[in-house]
């Protein structure tokens, strides 16, 4: 019986037509499938100018857009690098420091309050992301380059930065770029504290619950400009346990399940109806040292513990063989930015030997901690570099904790942590990462007390506010040698991210954490 039959006579045809409206949207919802999703960990805020991290980024991904977006599915395998419109229509260079940004006009967020170029300039504005006293601790590592965002009209913007920026239009495409509504923004931080929690996006889909420690739940966005969502709600379930996350893939609880371990490939394929994906992350695990501890302040000492590391003999052993050993802190991605001729990761225990004697190590206590689980492989691998660190003649002790939620890096000797590649160049890695504006991981701060520091952020500086190619290489390439001389840290390898994935769903992982559900990337068998 159709519809309308049941239609009060009164309706006028513009509510009829609502009434049919919602009735098909309801319907859609009831026939999409919820997708869920074990993962390692979940994020502590959905705010996406705080949790920039694999965890947050995965997740804020779907619920928030940036003005430019990178079309990972421009290159096969999902690594490409184009940038396609998003919530801006258009963008045009004006002048060496003016990029323009045409709003598309048809965006609401999810609260049904209408894009505007208010919502552009408050989203950068000093006071929440690219000020030195910035609310998100982080922002200035992106956008201290601008020296204004200004509101031409309700769908024009313009971002003027204060010197010629190579880099702007990949910075709006990439981390802490997520577009907010500022009176939404405005309202929870007064009750939160001075930064909400959970401010709402443009994205596919949006916040339905949030259990610390448990799950995120969100549902489509059927206003959502990038076309209607395939999937009705995604729900992000948090299974520490990489063999329980396996075991839930298998029964069937999950569709999709992160941080799949090499070992456990072949078990997943195995079965008729699973399957892995797998990418190299353009992104490398690292080993941050506080080269202040009277243990490291050595630079000998630090460069010793870098050259007793094999990663190699850890690539074969943890991933398979199927992890990247990059050539420093540098990836070929940077295009004439990467220098082929820099000797970055080296593996020489002697030399190593020969340094610690130099240096006059007489066996200071060197503490190693890290976390089981937030990084695949990094307890395995921190067991076996403790072992290669006490060949070549270190005392070492492996302290491993729960989380670094509350910890202050400064008083831990050698961390774990990880540097993605924001935007494919020297600036959206080694600058951004272990410059002065390196957020709450501070790693400049571990770095203090080298005089070579001042002249990486001098170089640095150099480095994102000209646009000329062999200034640019020569700085980017004088701090590779300074980072790999000054050694406040390594690289281990570039990891292999795979993810277990239900056969009938039609999702590609991108070398990226970013976990882009968006119509064209998502769907299913049948549907």
């Amino acid at each position: 019986m159709p519809f309308s039959r049941y239609l009060p006579r009164n309706l006028t045809k513009a509510m009829v037509a609502l009434l049919l409206a919602a009735s098909s949207s309801f319907a859609m919802a009831q026939e999409r499938r919820d997708l869920v999703v074990g993962v390692a960990d979940l994020p502590a805020t959905l705010e996406p100018g705080k949790e920039l991290s694999n965890v947050g980024t995965r997740v804020n991904y779907s619920i928030f857009d940036t003005l430019i977006r990178r079309d990972f599915l421009s290159a096969e395998g999902g690594g490409g690098s184009a940038l396609v419109p998003s919530l801006a229509a258009s963008w045009t260079r004006l002048d060496d420091v003016t990029l323009e940004i045409k709003l598309r006009d048809d965006v609401t967020f999810h609260n049904g309050a209408p894009l505007t170029a208010e919502d552009v300039v408050f989203t950068f504005s000093p006071e929440r992301l690219s000020g030195e006293d910035a609310l998100l601790p982080e922002g200035p590592a992106y956008f201290s380059v601008l020296k204004e965002v200004k509101a031409i009209d309700d769908t024009t913007v313009h971002f003027v930065t204060k010197a010629p920026d190579p880099l702007l239009e990949q910075r709006l495409a990439s981390w802490a770029s997520w577009i907010v509504n500022k009176q939404d923004w405005l309202e929870k931080a007064e009750t939160d504290g001075g930064v909400p929690m959970f401010p709402v996006g443009t994205g596919p889909y949006m916040l339905d619950s949030y259990k610390a420690d448990e799950s995120i739940r969100l549902v489509a966005n059927d206003d959502y400009f990038g076309g209607t969502p395939t999937a009705a709600s995604v729900t992000f379930r948090e299974v520490p346990e990489p063999s329980t996350r396996v075991a839930g893939l298998v029964s069937g609880e999950f569709d999709i399940i992160t941080n799949v371990a090499p070992d456990q490939i072949g078990q997943i394929n195995s079965y008729d109806d699973i399957e892995t994906r797998s990418v190299v992350l353009a992104n490398s695990h690292v080993l941050v040292y506080t080269v202040t501890d009277p243990a490291l302040s050595d630079v000998r000492v630090r460069q010793a513990m870098n050259l007793a590391i094999d990663r190699q003999l850890l690539n074969e052993a943890l991933w398979g063989g199927q992890a990247v050993v990059p050539n420093g802190h540098q990836y070929p991605e940077f295009g004439e930015m990467y220098n082929p001729d820099h000797v970055g990761l080296e593996y020489d225990p002697e030399r190593a030997k020969a340094l610690l004697e130099e240096a006059g190590y007489n066996g200071e206590l060197i503490r190693y901690t890290t976390q089981p689980y937030y990084y695949l492989n990094a307890l395995p691998a921190a067991q076996a570099i403790v072992e290669m660190w006490k060949a070549v003649g270190l005392n070492v002790e492996l302290n491993v904790v729960e989380s670094f939620s509350g910890v202050d890096f400064k008083t831990l000797q050698v961390r774990t942590w990880s540097n993605s590649t924001r935007y494919p160049d020297p600036v959206g890695g080694l600058w951004n990462l272990w410059g002065p504006f390196g957020g709450p991981q501070r790693t400049n701060e571990s770095w203090i007390g080298t005089e070579n520091l001042a002249r990486f952020n001098e170089l640095g500086a150099v480095l994102e506010s000209t646009v000329d190619l062999k200034t640019r290489q020569d700085a980017a390439w004088e701090m590779l040698e300074i980072w790999k001389d000054d050694a406040p840290g390594t690289i281990l390898y570039q990891p292999l991210e795979t993810y277990g994935v239900a056969k009938d769903v039609n999702w590609q992982p991108y070398t990226f954490y970013y976990m882009d559900l968006r119509p064209y990337n998502l769907s299913f068998a049948g549907n």
